[in-house]
Parts: structure tokens; C-alpha cells; sequence
């Protein structure tokens, strides 16, 4: 990604941001809303206000072609474009100048129960078991686990307050028995100031060390799976359905903002489609 530090703060990207600030957008999407913006402007050598939609379809349409960049990428540079001309600049918007690429319907690959247990019982370092429960047992995004406080566990409700959702939206989720019980353990061990997974200067852990602690659970794990953290967020939602509970509160744990994107766990649930007698046992062969 583009380094902004060394580059002029002008009065058009102090704007944008000030415009996403007040629209509640969160520090990482206003990161990389002005790098793809100050990456067209640098790649033309032209104010962002002078680019055109030529340009800006030429410059997408190169980098997913040449520099094959993915479609969730060509996804935020068409956002960052939409809101620099509409919100910024106050200029008409024609969606069919950007068209934004159809999504693939990829089916999530999910761990079973047994491989989520041999994930997380192949650490032995209580933080870093603790990390990896509390991914699986709460369905929490990366971001949310190295987000949380110490005051967001509510013993009490056996609830998990969630302040750093995704899209700055607030939820609960449940908090289990078995997490709280580790807890109360790695608390006693480590004692947390602030955050509840401190790195080492007591600021909240980063996400990269969250990544590097599954990959290294999961290759002393032994389990084949190719796979990063986020799927135990995938396992708890797949696992919660096969328990018998509804989509509705699953919706609400996980923080999706359409049933449609929860509702696609229903083709991954191992029971389900378990407990279907193929028609070739019906034959008298």
C-alpha cells in the first residue's frame, strides 16, 4: 500500500477524509480509501480533481489485468471513487461508467469440531489458546479479537460487548463458560491493563501476530485444511446452525447486516447434508 507519510496533506484529501470521518468510517477503510485515490493521482500525475472517469476506468482495469488485483480490491477503488466524486466533489454518479464486478459464490471451507479442537489444543501457550477459543467460541472477525477490552467481557450476562465491529456497528455476542473459565486464568497470569490481548508495548495486539498465532496452531495441528483464522468465525456459525439455533440469532452474534449472508452457512452444515439418503440406496441393486 501506498506510504501517505511522506506526501503533502492537500485541502481536497484533508476533505475526503474529513468526509469519511463524519460519515463514521472506520481508520483502515479511510487508509485505504486515500491511498487508491493518491495512487490514481500519482499514476496520471493529476489533481484528484481533474481525473476523469476514463482515467480511473483505465487505471482499475490495468491493475486487475496486469497487476491482478483482486475483485474485493476493484470493489473498494470503485467506493473510494464514488465517494470522492458524489460526496467530495458533487459531481453525478453513472454506474454504468464503473460497473462493479459480480461476486464469486465461493462455499466457505469449514473445519469440523475434532479439527478446531486439534487447532486449538496444539498451543500450549495459554494467550495464545485463549486468542483462538475466543475467535471460535464468540464467531469474532480478527480485528474484534485483538479489539477487546477487558471491559467489554460482561461476566455477569455471559455476554461479549463488541464496540469494533465491523462497519462501526455495536453487537453482543455470547460468551462461553469454557472462555470465560480460560480467562479468568490467563488473567490471573498475565494481567491485562486495557486491552484483553495486550502485545508487547500493552497496546492491543496486532493482526498480524493474530494471523501468525493460527497458522502456527494450525501446522502443529496437522490438519490439511488450507485455511486462515477467519475460519473459526465460519466453523462457530456452521456448528451453531447444526445445534439447532436459528438463523435470526446467529445473524445477530456474527453482525451480518443481511440474513442472505448468514444464510449461506446452510450449505455447509455437516449434519445436514449428512443425514440425506443418496436415491442410489433406494435401488434394489
Amino acid at each position: 500500500m501506498l506510504n501517505l507519510k511522506h506526501i503533502a496533506m492537500t485541502p481536497l484529501r484533508k476533505q475526503l477524509i474529513d468526509q469519511m470521518h463524519l460519515k463514521g468510517y472506520c481508520d483502515k477503510t479511510i487508509k485505504s480509501y486515500v491511498c487508491i485515490i493518491a495512487q490514481i493521482a500519482l499514476y496520471y500525475h493529476t489533481p484528484a480533481d481533474q481525473l476523469t472517469v476514463d482515467q480511473i476506468r483505465d487505471f482499475i482495469l490495468e491493475r486487475i489485468t496486469v497487476g491482478k488485483r483482486s475483485k474485493p480490491w476493484m470493489n473498494i477503488a470503485i467506493s473510494a471513487v464514488k465517494l470522492l466524486f458524489c460526496d467530495v466533489l458533487r459531481r453525478e454518479w453513472n454506474y454504468l461508467d464503473l460497473p462493479r464486478p459480480r461476486r464469486s459464490q465461493k462455499v466457505a471451507v469449514i473445519l469440523s469440531r475434532e479439527e478446531v479442537r486439534q487447532i486449538i489444543d496444539s498451543k500450549t501457550n495459554l494467550k495464545h489458546k485463549a486468542i483462538l477459543m475466543m475467535a471460535y467460541s464468540a464467531g469474532l472477525r480478527r480485528n474484534e479479537v485483538r479489539s477487546l477490552k477487558i471491559s467489554d467481557i460482561d461476566s455477569a450476562r455471559m455476554l461479549i460487548h463488541l464496540h469494533t465491529a465491523k462497519g462501526n456497528k455495536e453487537r453482543y455476542t455470547i460468551l462461553s463458560p469454557l472462555m470465560l473459565d480460560t480467562l479468568r486464568q490467563y488473567y490471573r497470569k498475565y494481567r491485562p491493563t486495557e486491552w484483553l490481548f495486550e502485545g508487547l508495548t500493552r497496546d492491543a495486539i496486532s493482526e498480524s501476530t493474530v494471523d501468525a498465532i493460527f497458522k502456527q496452531a494450525l501446522k502443529k495441528s496437522k490438519v490439511q485444511k488450507q485455511v486462515g483464522i477467519h475460519s473459526l468465525r465460519h466453523a462457530f456459525a456452521t456448528h451453531m446452525l447444526e445445534q439447532g439455533v436459528s438463523l435470526l440469532i446467529i445473524q445477530q452474534m456474527m453482525g451480518h447486516k443481511s440474513l442472505k449472508t448468514t444464510s449461506l452457512y446452510l450449505h455447509v452444515q455437516q449434519h445436514s447434508i449428512q443425514a440425506v439418503q443418496s436415491p442410489l440406496d433406494t435401488l434394489s441393486i
